[in-house]
């Protein structure tokens, strides 16, 4: 196998200077009181989106100087897309809980209307683990969990495997997972975009083989008996990033200290959910009608670490466990960050000259969650000290160093960059 062309290679590589330079200062100087009391943020019914659930339910933005946000229910990631893209100041919204590449994609413009960037920041990680990949019942025979290659003689170019937006955390998970076992997305079996809350409908009328998502929609396939969990996907990386908090550039430019402010009650949520005891109640707001509106029991078992797959497999206590704040899975490793532009890469989504090393620098806001974090009283231990996470390992053997991406590219098998 040949290396990457050299002009991507450098690019690519380049983004290793982001790791060895100095976590910024704190970012707001002088009174903290935010310059408004009102910001408009979106979610999608996932459990991932909790933090900001949370710091609404339990007064944290209004602790921290804005008592007047609002969290907005979305229908999809397209329309929160549209809908950041709107601002609000216009009807939209200012920020979200958002696919991780999905900022990147919008300040880049490449998912945006007539390829217009919209300038985004990531705040904040919301978790890390907690997702899945669900097979369909009629498939179960077959055996497919963390290796897909049971699946090979059952799907075929008509065989749908959804995820939930072109370019995002479960598109590449799903990704990963089947070009792993040799089944190439693009050409093996037709990916499709589904939202969240429609996985289990599509399911149920037969129209899908497969699909990745969030919780608590894994779960509810289960207990619906319509299909099973392959995997968790903790168990293709452990303890991956996952959602993250991330704002309009241009809210951040005029409201500095209530981005932080925001930032402060996001982590101040996030401690709250990662505290076992605060689990059961979790799981009953979010399954309130204002927010989820599906049974508790659809999403208390997760996240306490009890994974029924539904195929006799059943675990209590694992540690791959949905994460909010605990091994610092609110903080936005620009390492991190650096792997899904990569994998963007990999599949076409984003262009193979790339300049990584300026997007993260202007995407990546990790001196804001620093400055929050401070302010929301985060003991210095809990605050990593470092924008990397340094090297990931994948269920494959696979490794991620954030130092040399392109020779990540190059031990993949299956991609759609160029190979010269």
């Amino acid at each position: 196998m040949t290396v990457p062309p050299i002009g991507r290679r450098a690019a690519l590589a380049g983004t290793a200077a982001l790791f060895a330079a100095a976590p910024r200062g704190i970012f707001a100087q002088g009174s903290t009181v935010p310059e408004v009391r009102k910001a408009s943020l979106g979610y999608i019914a996932l459990t991932d989106s909790a933090p900001l659930i949370i710091a609404k339910e339990k007064g944290f933005f209004a602790k921290h100087g804005m008592p007047e946000v609002e969290v907005a229910k979305q229908a999809s990631w397209g329309a929160t897309r549209d809908n950041l893209v709107l601002g609000g100041e216009r009807g939209g919204i200012d920020g979200a809980h958002i696919l991780t590449p999905m900022p990147y994609l919008i300040h880049t413009g490449r998912i945006v209307q007539n390829n217009q960037p919209v300038p985004m920041a990531i705040l904040a990680r919301l978790n890390t683990n907690g997702q899945a990949i669900s097979v369909a019942k009629k498939h179960q025979p077959l055996g497919a969990r963390l290796d897909a290659s049971p699946l090979r003689g059952a799907l075929t170019a008509e065989s749908k495997v959804a995820m939930t937006f072109r370019g995002g955390t479960h598109d590449l998970w799903i990704r990963y997972w089947l070009a792993a076992a040799g089944i190439d997305p693009d050409k093996d079996v037709q990916t499709i975009v589904v939202p969240p809350p429609q996985m289990v409908a599509n399911m149920r009328v037969g129209t899908m083989d497969a699909f990745c998502v969030g919780e608590p929609w894994n779960a509810q396939l289960v207990n619906q008996n319509l299909g099973y969990s392959a995997l968790v996907t903790g168990e293709l990386w452990r303890d991956h990033p996952e959602k993250s908090f991330a704002m309009r550039a241009d809210f951040i430019a005029r409201h500095p200290r209530a981005a932080e402010a925001l930032t402060a009650a996001v982590i101040e949520a996030a401690r709250w959910c990662d505290t076992p005891a605060n689990r059961p109640e979790l799981a009953q707001i979010l399954g309130r009608r204002a927010w989820f509106n599906v049974p508790a029991t659809d999403i208390i078992g997760r996240t306490q670490g009890t994974i029924d797959y539904g195929d006799g497999r059943r675990v209590e206590n694992s540690p791959l466990v949905m994460k909010f704040w605990n091994d610092h899975a609110s903080y936005p490793f620009r390492s991190h960050d650096l792997w899904f532009l990569t994998e963007d890469i990999r599949w076409g989504v984003l262009p193979e000259d790339t300049d990584t090393t300026k997007l993260i620098a202007e995407v990546n806001q990790e001196a804001i969650w620093r400055a929050a974090a401070a302010r929301a009283g985060v003991p210095n231990a809990e605050t990593p000290s470092s924008t990397s996470r340094g090297r990931e390992a994948f269920f494959d053997g696979k490794v991620f160093d954030p130092d040399d991406p392109a020779a990540y590219l190059a031990s993949l098998a299956i991609t759609k960059t160029a190979r010269a």
